[in-house]
């Protein structure tokens, strides 16, 4: 399936432990970060009463199933605080019994509250637990960055390797249209769409993935330009191949070494985009979990609850090395310039 090169590349990959250990480290806490209901929740993970089973996080339960007046979901919080509930009942909460959304404010001090045995980094302004929000807010980040990589990747992919493989005309107006759409102030297109459309998750996706596209278009067509003088691409012409099957059969395979070296930098410009975008408040709309928000909160309370940033700003610094290690070890293996200096 893969040719010796390639094959070469990912063990010099491996080699590489400080790249191959937090791809590793990256990987396996964004898979757990799909389970953050399981992790941090006001919702039991499993209930017992009165002899039948539930399981709150994976179902919705109406108020009445466990003696209260209400048909809405029931309150777990309350449920868990009532004594003659708690004497007919057994539960299993999440390590972190708290949800990222839900104000916590029962104590006699306003919040933000210090680190304590119950919240243990402490809350934020609203009394939210900041250990949930930062797991949220992480997952949120990995799975926006990911799929802004996915989609601008794609664009950038087929953009510029038909400016590469067709040049002439072609590759000159595009290349120009592309330079005026660079050209075009990011942050007021996402304050205009979104005063418009809204700030959900799919419209900022939307609207960030159609800038995102334009630095990888580059690095494509300069690949595509190089590979399509090459003789075996000139043989396959000569053999009588049609465009699609050069583009996509000859070309393409050997046009990802600059995509997967860049990938890794490209996740940490969508983490980085959107931390900066919620920051400003023109981001996610509240109360979704995000660092950028953290940190705005943070910033205005820094004498009052310094761990609030301090918190953030770590969980930030700690995915962006990850990251970084990454996407470093990915350009020394893959840089074809490479092979001749590690055995």
């Amino acid at each position: 399936m893969f040719s010796e090169i390639t094959k070469e590349r990912f063990r010099r990959f491996q080699k590489m432990k400080r790249a191959y250990y937090s791809l590793w480290i990256l990987g396996t806490l964004t898979v757990l970060s799909l389970f953050s209901e399981a992790i941090a929740n006001d919702h039991p993970l499993y209930l017992r009463y009165e002899g039948r089973s539930y399981f709150p996080v994976l179902f919705f339960y109406p108020g009445t199933a466990f003696g209260l007046e209400n048909r809405t979901e029931a309150d777990y919080v309350v449920l868990r605080n009532d004594e003659q509930f708690r004497a007919k009942a057994f539960m299993i909460m999440p390590p972190i019994p708290h949800a990222p959304s839900r104000s916590n404010i029962d104590r006699a001090t306003p919040p933000p509250h210090p680190p304590s045995f119950d919240h243990l980094l402490g809350t934020d302004r609203q009394g939210r637990d900041i250990l949930a929000r930062l797991i949220y807010g992480f997952r949120i980040c990995m799975l926006f960055s990911l799929a802004l990589v996915l989609f601008g990747g794609l664009l950038g992919v087929v953009i510029g390797g038909i400016q590469g493989y067709v040049g002439g005309r072609t590759d000159i107006v595009t290349q120009r249209l592309i330079e005026i759409w660079s050209a075009l102030p990011f942050l007021y297109v996402v304050i205009l769409v979104g005063s418009v459309y809204g700030r959900g998750f799919g419209v900022l996706l939307f609207v960030m993935a159609l800038f995102h596209w334009i630095g990888l278009s580059y690095y494509m067509r300069a690949e595509f330009y190089r590979i399509r003088g090459l003789t075996y691409v000139q043989v396959a012409r000569a053999l009588g191949f049609n465009h699609w099957r050069i583009f996509f059969r000859q070309i393409l395979p050997n046009a990802f070494t600059p995509l997967i070296t860049i990938l890794p930098f490209s996740l940490i410009g969508g983490i980085t985009a959107l931390t900066a975008l919620d920051f400003l408040g023109f981001g996610l709309p509240p109360p979704t979990p995000s660092w950028g928000e953290l940190l705005g909160q943070g910033l205005e309370v820094v004498r009052e609850s310094p761990g609030l940033t301090i918190f953030t700003t770590m969980a930030l610094f700690g995915t962006l090395m990850l990251a970084t290690f990454i996407g470093e070890g990915a350009r020394d293996a893959f840089d074809p310039r490479s092979r001749s200096r590690v055995e």
